[in-house]
């Protein structure tokens, strides 16, 4: 007899592959109809940590912020997005993705500016934005519940970590309390809007228990979607200094993964896992160099969650 694949005798319900978590492949086919691909875009913000609103600098592993195409308007930076992007897939419905810096971090009329010419965009079907939880006032959260009249709305709300401690030592900018304002108000705005949030597992100071505790807090909010990523040295950043002098270790492979899988166990099985580990600009990563191997990640993830037995949610109580 034919023993049954890992798809076949996968337990989890929203999947139809060997992952046992929600991906966003498997909700944005759900939603769409077939494959998406988001496009990274540089909307020329910058954001209240950098200019000295409530900071400078930036988080200390920030470098000027990660699309991929900064300088040129927004459809130059689309078509160049859609050209690289066509290397691996052919996907004829995709994502703005209005990433580099704090997107709602402008005047209400500047912001709408840019939203209607991304949500314009050839082949857009979904817009999403990154910002900050400390850049969502009133006014803004209506523009965004407005946009999602015209196009579904995916807001990227960075938190990275539930520790107040934490938040300080990297120079967040913001506590916990201003993450979880600008949440509740955001997901009471109405309108076509899904929330991801990001967390980051190993920031500096932090333990296994400080990341088991950030994804139980948010985990009891409901979240629409979730980020895990791994905290990436890039040349240049504060955080490259503390490595340099001995102060900061990055995590190993195996540990990454058994975080991972340990956090996915506290997930609602609804939010989707959006992502699981990250990339960072190779000229610039100094360490851990493991993540480079972003496959290799994803699958100990995959084999680890069924050695286990478990999947997303296993442990999930509300």
């Amino acid at each position: 007899m034919k023993r049954p694949t890992q798809a076949e005798c996968n337990p989890f319900p929203y999947s139809d592959s060997n992952k046992r978590y929600h991906t966003f492949a498997y909700y944005l086919h759900k939603r769409f109809g077939e494959k998406c691909a988001r496009i990274a875009l540089d909307a020329g913000f910058t954001c209240p940590n950098i200019d000295g609103t409530c900071g400078t600098g930036g988080c200390i592993y920030c470098l000027n912020g990660s699309a991929s195409a900064a300088g040129a308007n927004l459809a130059e930076q689309y078509a160049a997005g859609i050209a690289a992007m066509q290397n691996k897939w052919n996907c004829k419905k995709l994502i703005p993705y209005l990433q580099a810096h704090t997107n709602t971090y402008a005047p209400v009329e500047a912001l709408r500016r840019v939203y209607e010419q991304a949500l314009s965009l050839p082949g857009a079907v979904m817009l999403a934005i990154a910002t900050r939880p400390d850049c969502l006032s009133p006014e803004i959260i209506s523009l965004l519940a407005e946009i999602s009249q015209k196009i579904p709305l995916l807001v990227e709300l960075g938190l990275q970590t539930v520790h107040d401690d934490t938040a300080a030592r990297i120079n967040r900018g913001h506590a916990y309390a201003v993450f979880l304002d600008g949440y509740t108000r955001l997901k009471q705005a109405g309108g076509d809007i899904a929330v991801c949030v990001h967390l980051i597992n190993g920031l500096p100071g932090e333990n296994k228990a400080h990341m088991i505790e950030s994804a139980k807090t948010v985990a009891a909010l409901h979240p629409d979607m979730v980020k895990l990523h791994l905290l990436h040295v890039l040349r240049g950043t504060p955080l490259y200094a503390l490595y340099q002098q001995g102060a900061y270790t990055p995590m190993e492979q195996k540990e990454y993964v058994d975080i991972v899988c340990d956090q996915m166990e506290l997930f609602p099985p609804k939010t989707v896992i959006a992502r699981v580990t990250g990339d960072a600009p190779e000229a610039l990563l100094v360490a851990p160099l493991w993540c480079r191997r972003k496959t290799a990640v994803t699958n100990d993830i995959d084999k680890e969650l069924y050695r286990r037995g478990s999947f997303q949610g296993s442990k999930y109580s509300i």
